[in-house]
């Protein structure tokens, strides 16, 4: 508990405030950029107030009618060029890749699990080892705007359990799972035994559930890598879990490549399709996310739209395989499918949202001359919903996070674009920019540079 007060609350302890632009997004095709904006974050993170167009000289009326007295405690006023945005949440991250990022381009994806991937994450075995990589890739994905991120660990359950210490010890929200597979996998990184996956399933659960009982930034989720890595037992276990525990969140990979699909077929013919064998399992709901979902059939569509589950879109991990893939974006989200964007960290070389975003404007470009004009390219306030409030939807977090709407938690990043510290190679902010012009050069051209700071329920958390 002494960990989770340190973590769960600003250094200060007294509420933030902020004056200036604030940019977020309401719905897919709702981007508000308000002006002039108070923003009043309480003590325990909270966004407590939020009004455009205030004038300085109205900030102390304003905090003396929520309670506190004028002056007590100092509000920040961005300048030109700065702003407000929510945090970035990752939908789809292997956290033990890490260190693998940019290696193995061009490989089909068996082959690079096979002859890259896992022989990396069986270094995971040694806690020195896990406990080292896993400070940097937290440290390094906050320094990056990724506030919320659903970690994949990998199949130990020491290095896990390991991972979600240093996620609270950081103050990055996180959904973390300890990876099941006991089968098409080196002997030397597979789980031993069905008995054995679950069992340290279980544990890291409790452990999980014992750092942070208020689940204020941390949650545990069921992670079977994908079906061919899992027997029908372990799959049956875990489906068994996932009922024991009805608000546990579950993530794996789906309709991937054309390779995996077709073994998945291999070992599980009396199902028709993923959806059928997930499904029977007891694997899908409004609490699963489906990383990747490039190949879906119609049937599995329309099941997944009627189940309420999440698509994780990684769209520069598709791309930088053998194969070029293309996931119909567009299409999930003309039926109302949740949609959240990945960076598959490292089965995509970056671990940069704003380069996920970059990529996923190109994908959808690809799709719109794949299907002849009738999936429209992804705008770029799509594209920024995708990486903030559609990721938390797909995390079942969009009560808590992903826009600044009163109530919701204060997950957010400070964007400088024009100061000497932080302006880095941007495009350069001219005197007759807009605020969207200026919101479009940071999406497009800005780095993790212009992430001046980064905010997880009201604590700063960028070093």
């Amino acid at each position: 508990m002494e960990t989770l007060n340190k973590t769960s609350a600003p250094a200060s302890g007294l509420p933030l405030a902020f004056h200036g632009t604030v940019i977020h997004a309401r719905s897919p095709n709702d981007l508000e950029i308000l002006e002039n904006c108070f923003v009043l974050v309480d003590k325990d993170g909270k966004i407590q107030a939020l009004q455009a167009d205030v004038e300085a000289s109205q900030i102390n009326g304003i905090v003396s009618n929520q309670g506190y007295a004028p002056d007590v405690f100092p509000v920040k006023h961005l300048c030109r060029g700065q702003f407000l945005c929510p945090g970035f949440v990752d939908t789809h991250n292997h956290a033990p890749q890490w260190a693998q990022r940019g290696v193995g381009r061009g490989q089909t994806l068996l082959d690079w699990l096979n002859q890259v991937t896992f022989a990396h994450e069986a270094k995971f075995a040694a806690p020195d080892y896990a406990r080292r990589m896993y400070a940097s890739c937290v440290a390094g994905f906050l320094q990056q705007g990724i506030t919320t991120a659903a970690y994949y660990g990998s199949h130990h359950g020491e290095a896990t359990r390991i991972l979600a210490d240093i996620c609270l010890d950081k103050g990055q929200r996180a959904l973390v799972g300890k990876c099941n597979m006991n089968r098409n996998a080196p002997v030397w990184y597979r789980d031993a035994s069905v008995s054995d996956s679950l069992r340290e399933t279980r544990e890291l659960i409790r452990h999980v559930r014992n750092i942070d009982p208020q689940t204020r930034l941390l949650t545990p989720i069921l992670t079977p890598r994908f079906a061919i890595s899992c027997d029908s037992d372990l799959l049956a276990g875990l489906g068994a879990i996932a009922t024991e525990h009805p608000d546990l969140p579950i993530q794996t990979h789906f309709d991937e490549a054309e390779q995996e699909i077709q073994f998945t077929k291999q070992l599980f013919p009396e199902f028709h399709t993923e959806v059928d064998l997930y499904q029977r399992f007891g694997l899908l709901n409004h609490r699963s996310i489906l990383a990747h979902c490039i190949f879906l059939q119609e049937d599995e569509m329309r099941r997944i739209q009627e189940l309420h589950c999440g698509v994780a879109h990684c769209p520069i991990a598709n791309t930088t395989m053998r194969e070029f893939m293309v996931a119909p974006v567009r299409e999930y989200l003309r039926r109302g499918i949740k949609v959240g964007l990945g960076t598959d960290s490292g089965g995509g070389y970056s671990s940069s949202m704003l380069e996920v975003m970059k990529q996923a404007f190109v994908v959808s470009n690809a799709q719109q001359m794949l299907t002849q004009g009738r999936d429209a390219p992804l705008s770029l306030q799509e594209g920024f919903f995708l990486a903030t409030l559609g990721g938390a939807q797909v995390c079942g977090l969009d009560e808590k996070i992903g826009n600044f709407a009163i109530g919701k938690e204060f997950d957010a990043l400070e964007i400088h674009t024009m100061d000497l510290e932080h302006a880095g190679v941007m495009t350069p902010v001219e005197d007759e920019d807009s605020l969207a012009v200026i919101f479009e050069k940071f999406l497009m051209t800005g780095d993790d540079r212009n992430i001046a700071k980064v905010y997880v329920r009201g604590r700063s958390v960028k070093v």
